[in-house]
């Protein structure tokens, strides 16, 4: 008897199961994934309770976002006020004369009478040079004409002579000629001669270095003891005039009407302000304005005379040179960093003292110079404006005004923080 195929073959599940058994393992995963990110959720809105929905806030916090806290900030008023206006450009001090003292003859150099680093008048003797050389060829050029003359006067004799025997005809006429030549020849000889005695003393006097303009010495380029020539290039030292001095700087070509315009109602004053653009070095007047503008950068120079009486001002080095054009009657003045710049342009923030509240306004700026900045418009006289912790601000955000934690405020009309800023920046 053969078995049935009933009891040969394995039993195997049906269709139904398995597909009942695969859904079940995903809605297992799906429920796991749920709640991983509503946890997730609760526990972000625990830690950022300010990011939550509106009316779906953590427990306990009213539904809504908490209110920010005000901003603290330093303010101050705008004023108004006469402003100078000055145009700005970089300069450089350059000596009133400056002269490279050179010998001008050859010779040993005898004596150095002079100290680098010296202040010398014009005419005072700076170098000697081995004059012998040259008293020998005044002794000679001094024999040379005593000879010279020896033989005009005797040539001056016989001509008279001549004279008294051609009246008597006992000379010709041509005799007589003949000696009023030689004697001329004689005059123009001993006239050569002074001639020669003049260059020979000039050359002499030459030993005599002197100082040709009262100025400062520099550094010696040549010591004593050493062969000198009239032609040697870096000479024996270099003299500058310290008092006065001169800076050379350039402004805009667009500024040269304005310039003018202004010059011929008067002098122009000029600062030269050190690099920190806040120490005032001296003070003086606009001296020349060049004769052509220079194409390539569209600059015009300019040139500005100092007393420099206290020597801060020394050649080569660079300053701003800050030109006084006119004075802007009752311009209105903050502080400079009252003054935001961002990508629209400059802006300030403007405090609305009913609610102590700011709102950002675009504000047009015409100079910033010593610390306030002048406003074309934007801004009203006596409106109320942050100087400082604008970083921390946005449009209509509440602030709290005063002092820096710590300090006490700055004296009447300044704005509070100012003075502390203005003792760090002379440091």
């Amino acid at each position: 008897m053969q078995p049935s195929d009933a009891s040969t073959e394995p039993t195997k599940p049906s269709a139904p199961a398995s597909a009942r058994a695969s859904l079940g393992s995903n809605l297992l995963i799906v429920v796991l994934v749920l709640a991983l990110a509503g946890g997730g959720v609760w526990w972000y809105r625990q830690q950022h309770p300010a990011a939550a929905p509106e009316g779906k806030g953590p427990p306990g916090s009213g539904g809504g976002r908490p209110p920010q806290p005000p901003v603290p900030v330093v303010t101050t008023k705008v004023l108004q006020k006469d402003v100078p206006i000055y145009l700005d450009g970089l300069g450089t001090v350059m000596a009133y004369n400056s002269v490279t003292v050179r010998v001008r003859v050859d010779g040993q150099l005898q004596k150095v009478a002079f100290t680098e680093g010296q202040d010398v008048k014009a005419g005072d003797l700076l170098a000697q040079i081995d004059p012998d050389p040259f008293l020998t060829q005044v002794a000679q050029a001094e024999a040379r004409k005593t000879q010279d003359e020896a033989q005009l006067t005797n040539a001056r004799i016989q001509l008279k002579r001549n004279a008294d025997l051609l009246a008597l005809k006992i000379v010709s006429q041509q005799d007589y000629d003949t000696q009023k030549a030689l004697v001329d020849q004689f005059e123009a000889t001993v006239k050569a001669d002074q001639a020669a005695i003049d260059s020979a003393k000039v050359q002499l006097n030459y030993t005599k270095i002197l100082a040709p303009i009262s100025g400062r010495t520099g550094l010696r380029q040549v010591d004593q003891g050493n062969i000198v020539r009239a032609n040697d290039a870096n000479g024996l030292v270099v003299i500058a005039q310290l008092r006065p001095i001169s800076v050379s700087f350039t402004l805009p070509e667009q500024t040269l009407n304005d310039i003018q315009q202004q010059m011929a109602r008067g002098e122009l004053p000029v600062l030269a302000v050190a690099r920190d653009d806040t120490s005032v070095l001296d003070e003086g007047k606009l001296a020349v304005i060049d004769n052509q503008i220079d194409t390539t950068t569209g600059t015009i120079r300019l040139k500005a005379t100092f007393p420099n009486a206290d020597l801060r001002l020394w050649p080569g080095q660079f300053v701003n040179a800050r030109l006084l054009l006119t004075t802007r009657t009752n311009g209105i003045v903050v502080p400079s960093t009252v003054v935001q710049r961002g990508p629209d342009g400059t802006y300030a923030f403007v405090v609305n003292t009913e609610d102590s509240t700011v709102k950002l306004r675009p504000v047009k700026v015409g100079q910033m110079a010593s610390g306030q900045a002048l406003i074309e418009s934007g801004l009203q006289p006596g409106e109320t404006v942050v100087v400082d912790g604008q970083h921390k601000l946005q449009p209509s955000a509440k602030i709290l005004t005063g002092p820096p934690a710590g300090k006490p405020p700055g004296p009447p009309g300044t704005a509070p923080g100012a003075e502390s800023r203005g003792k760090k920046s002379k440091q």
